[in-house]
């Protein structure tokens, strides 16, 4: 199998593995500042995710993971959100905090389940997000399997798959672009949220262009638990040669979570994760057999640890109908073999934070 791409966000594919997950997090407990960072994503996760061409009229990735991050959620309680060490923190005053935030990370990924078949790879992940006025940004831009190391359906950049995939989460705070306070309850602000993943592929089966667009809040828990919520309309264009090309399909329910544990070695032990749910669509239909669902679901769990420029992250993702695939046995002409697109994906992460 050859260049058949299945990412994510967010979510995310990484996302595409992680994609969807992850920003940096600063706020007040007891006394103290905890600063978390978490990318997920990619999601979620591109790379991670590959499978044959000849699969191509039946593939599809919208399952990745790719929301917004819980560290914008926190940074709305605490100020603007801080990508590094606590110590770097304390010595800056809030009009020297930098707004832009990177990292460069190496990813492995494990059963990852957003096509056909169960896969993984090593690859190579730049990850940014920042808050300036009303503008709330994140995103990320992977070069899948840039290791050339990954399992028997995976593909990328040394082996005529994809070179690159990305996911771009920018939103925008009506309120605060407004002049207005529109908070109301719990909802701390009321976002025009976006959420775009492109896969470059070399052909019509290695290639994905999905915009997801909507609304989003942040969610005020008066604890240090951050909370934020995105609901999207989907825009298919591309999608590996899946029969909803080109139309509008379905929507996304997107949950992000952040919350801070605690001081470990030096540094600050976080957990962050998200959830992606999608219905309406009408891939199974359009496919006219039971290889494809309407609905699929997939949750991310990470524990983050964060010290200076250093970012170690472990993930376990649960897939439901990962990629919208149906779990049936399939045939793309050299066999019949089980999908199974449900079950846990696994991503570890070594990154370095500037």
């Amino acid at each position: 199998m050859n260049g058949m791409s299945f990412t994510n966000s967010g979510t995310r594919s990484h996302s595409g593995y992680w994609a969807r997950v992850a920003r940096a997090a600063v706020f007040p407990a007891t006394g103290a500042l905890w600063a978390g960072i978490f990318f997920l994503g990619a999601t979620n996760a591109h790379a991670a995710d590959a499978a044959d061409s000849n699969a191509a009229n039946v593939a599809q990735t919208d399952g990745m993971a790719s929301s917004d991050q819980a560290a914008t959620l926190m940074s709305q309680s605490a100020g603007p959100s801080v990508g590094v060490g606590e110590s770097a923190l304390l010595k800056t005053t809030a009009d020297e905090k930098p707004w832009l935030h990177q990292t460069i990370s190496l990813i492995n990924s494990s059963l990852t389940r957003f096509g056909p078949y169960r896969t993984g790879d090593v690859y190579l992940e730049y990850e940014y997000y920042g808050r300036k006025g009303p503008f709330d940004l994140y995103g990320y831009v992977d070069a899948p399997k840039v290791l050339d190391v990954g399992s028997q359906h995976s593909s990328g950049i040394w082996d005529k798959g994809s070179p690159v995939f990305s996911e771009q989460e920018p939103r925008v705070a009506l309120d605060t672009l407004a002049g207005r306070n529109l908070q109301f309850g719990p909802f701390s602000h009321i976002y025009l949220a976006t959420d775009w993943i492109y896969d470059m592929g070399q052909n019509q089966s290695q290639r994905q262009n999905t915009l997801y667009f909507g609304v989003g809040t942040d969610i005020d828990t008066h604890t240090p638990l951050a909370l934020s919520a995105n609901l999207y309309v989907r825009r298919q264009w591309e999608n590996y040669g899946a029969a909803n090309e080109d139309s509008w399909d379905g929507y996304r329910l997107a949950m992000n979570y952040f919350y801070p544990l605690g001081h470990f070695l030096g540094g600050d032990v976080s957990y962050a994760g998200f959830f992606d749910y999608d219905f309406g669509s009408k891939l199974r239909e359009e496919t006219g057999d039971n290889s494809r669902t309407d609905t699929a679901f997939v949750a991310t769990n990470g524990l983050v640890y964060s010290r200076g420029h250093l970012r170690l992250i472990g993930v376990a993702r649960y897939f439901h109908n990962g990629g919208q695939w149906n779990g049936v046995a399939l045939n793309f002409g050299e066999g019949e073999f089980q999908n199974r697109s449900t079950g846990w994906g696994y991503y570890l992460e070594v990154g370095y934070q500037f």
